[in-house]
């Protein structure tokens, strides 16, 4: 899925928002945890999962085409880690007929 179906789907849903609104909607969501991981803060969205930010040490590196020892400098990267209602959702727990899809006791409310 990509940005735009995720906001077809959210204005298809709630037939009272207009396109533009669900889109403003979904660019804000990103945004707000755009930002919260640029200041080091994570992200918990309970039952899909956490956003955090994971340090990566500076190391040498190989150039793939010479072989040759590159300095890779040290950096910040986005980790996400699922959590437990999407893992069981995933791994067909619920013993659903579809793979275990249906919208989950803490999911409920959080999709609407």
């Amino acid at each position: 899925m990509i940005k735009s179906e995720l906001v077809a789907i959210i204005a298809e849903r709630h037939p009272h928002l207009m396109h533009k609104d669900a889109e403003r909607i979904v660019a804000t969501i990103f945004d707000e945890i755009a930002q919260a991981l640029v200041r080091g803060d994570r992200v918990e969205l309970r039952g899909f999962g956490a956003f955090s930010v994971k340090p990566r040490p500076a190391r040498v590196g190989r150039n793939p085409r010479t072989g040759e020892p590159v300095e890779v400098e040290a950096k910040r990267v986005p980790y996400f880690k699922t959590g437990k209602d999407l893992r069981e959702r995933l791994n067909g727990a619920t013993g659903h007929p579809d793979g275990g899809l249906t919208i989950g006791a803490g999911m409920r409310n959080q999709i609407g």
